[in-house]
């Protein structure tokens, strides 16, 4: 698991550090693990170490300082490295360092505080890889000049090079939200981030996240707490997901209830279903018209139609709120889901049928556009292009203002419960972006609610901090299973629900 802190949790944990070490060791240390970064980059892309010059890019602050110190050990390493200094007030004791070590150093402001901007191009052109140390934790907002003209201009330049050099960031990509994601200006995206202690909110959550590159993180001892923000890998997943055991029957293994499809939306239920069956429930029982129960029937026969006992619902899927028979049936399953306690997920149609405030055992499975018309009628007034530009605060709001537990759905998918329990998960790619997948993600969530529903209902999970972890592992097995049905190319719905039992199996596997 990936555990993400705030940058104040950060520098709380980082003050009896520093007090109890040496001047600049912690930024020392830190500056090593950023010089072997660049080294196992340019290893990794096959460049030669003694024909790359490695640019810094030299902000005021300690972000700077281990820019410098890197850039001494790099040069120590037989790279040519040259030193953009993008204040008047550059780290002292790792200025020193960079020019005992021979670095070149190079004023890119003039007396007014302006970037020499041709200066500034002759020094990126030379560079293959430019190490980004401007600004770290502390900035706040947008960047502000003269940084954000230098920012500017070095991405336009970055853009126009046949041969774009490597980017790696020191603690975070200068000009992220990070503490939450947001990109509120020019920002020099990465291609490998180098972070300090523990992740960043901001380095797991878009739109952020997509400048970050790949991620690296140096444990430098910080004593830290609760985290913000968590990310899943399999291993967690495996300890979440409840294998059948040799005394398990059906029954035991999780029944849900599945309120999907529609005359018009027919297939719904079916990718619903094939979510479900293939994560493992022990049943699907199905309630729907005539024409959706016949195609799922077609496809499983093993589906049960009709009522009885469930241990979760998955509601939505292919209903029009508009078609007043199928919300009559969706406004049924979540009024049995409250009365007897169990968890749901609330997937398309039933997110605007939900009432005003529901329990955090019910999952909520907008993508941003639903988010947005769900926020709106709380009384915030929201459009989908907010909620892109800031997920992670849109899901946080969302959970808080209904009591539920939000899975908002995006190349990042963030959820979100009421008691603070945040995670986000990357496991797709942009193929899972097609008609239907949604659908089997709603499927599989509720095999997982209906396998560990005896630790959820009944008010079991009163903040969803264990609700929060099933959505990202549903995330998770999906998002796998979109990659392996996808193998690079296109992928159909049924294609990523019939990868699953593959996913599962590794899962389970996981060291």
């Amino acid at each position: 698991m990936i555990r993400a802190h705030e940058a104040q949790a950060i520098r709380e944990a980082e003050a009896p550090l520093l007090a109890a070490t040496p001047t600049d060791a912690l930024m020392t240390h830190a500056a090593f693990a950023v010089a072997t970064a660049v080294l196992e980059e340019l290893d990794r892309l096959g460049a030669r170490r003694s024909g790359t010059t490695v640019l810094l890019l030299v902000g005021g602050g300690n972000n700077g300082g281990d820019a410098l110190y890197a850039g001494a050990y790099l040069a120590r390493r037989g790279l040519q490295v040259a030193a953009a200094l993008c204040t008047d007030r550059p780290h002292e004791r790792g200025l020193a360092a960079a020019r005992r070590a021979r670095v070149r150093t190079h004023d890119v402001l003039d007396a007014a505080g302006r970037p020499r901007e041709e200066l500034l191009t002759v020094l990126a052109d030379r560079a293959g890889v430019w190490l980004d140390g401007l600004t770290g934790i502390g900035a706040r907002g947008a960047l502000r000049e003269p940084l954000a003209g230098i920012v500017t201009a070095l991405a336009d330049r970055r853009a126009a090079m046949p041969d774009e050099p490597t980017v790696v960031a020191v603690d975070v990509p200068s000009g992220i939200g990070v503490d939450d994601g947001t990109v509120a200006g020019p920002v020099l995206r990465a291609d490998v981030t180098v972070t300090m202690g523990a992740a960043k909110p901001g380095l797991l959550a878009r739109p952020a996240e997509a400048l970050a590159g790949r991620l690296v993180v140096v444990d430098i001892g910080l004593g830290l707490g609760e985290a913000a923000l968590a990310r899943l890998g399999p291993a967690d997943v495996a300890d979440l997901l409840r294998p059948p055991l040799p005394t398990d029957h059906k029954y035991t293994r999780g029944v849900l209830g599945l309120v999907a499809g529609s005359t018009t939306y027919p297939g719904a239920a079916v990718l619903a279903a094939a979510g479900a069956l293939r994560t493992g429930v022990g049943m699907v029982r199905y309630l729907g018209p005539e024409g959706p129960t016949r195609l799922v029937h077609e496809r499983f026969p093993e589906v049960v139609a009709g009522s009885g006992r469930v241990q979760a619902w998955a509601a939505g899927s292919g209903v029009d709120p508009a078609d007043e028979g199928r919300a009559e049936d969706v406004r049924d399953a979540l009024r049995r889901a409250l009365a007897d306690g169990l968890p749901a997920v609330l997937d398309a149609g039933a997110l605007a049928l939900a009432p005003e405030r529901l329990p955090a055992t019910v999952v909520l499975t907008p993508h941003a556009g639903e988010l947005a018309q769900l926020l709106t009628e709380r009384g915030e007034r929201t459009s989908r292009a907010d909620v892109e530009a800031a997920p992670l605060p849109a899901a946080r709001r969302a959970a808080a203002l209904t009591g539920a537990t939000v899975l908002l759905k995006g190349a990042t998918t963030v959820v979100a419960a009421p008691g603070g329990t945040t995670l986000t998960q990357a496991d797709g790619g942009p193929w899972l972006a097609t008609a239907g997948t949604g659908d089997v993600l709603a499927g599989v969530l509720g095999a997982l609610l209906a396998q560990r529903a005896e630790d959820l209902a009944g008010g079991g999970d009163p903040d969803g901090a264990l609700t929060a972890e099933l959505a990202a592992a549903a995330a998770l097995l999906h998002g796998r299973a979109g990659t392996r049905a996808s193998a690079g190319g296109p992928v159909t719905a049924l294609t990523v629900a019939d990868a699953l039992p593959g996913v599962v199996a590794d899962v389970l596997a996981s060291p």
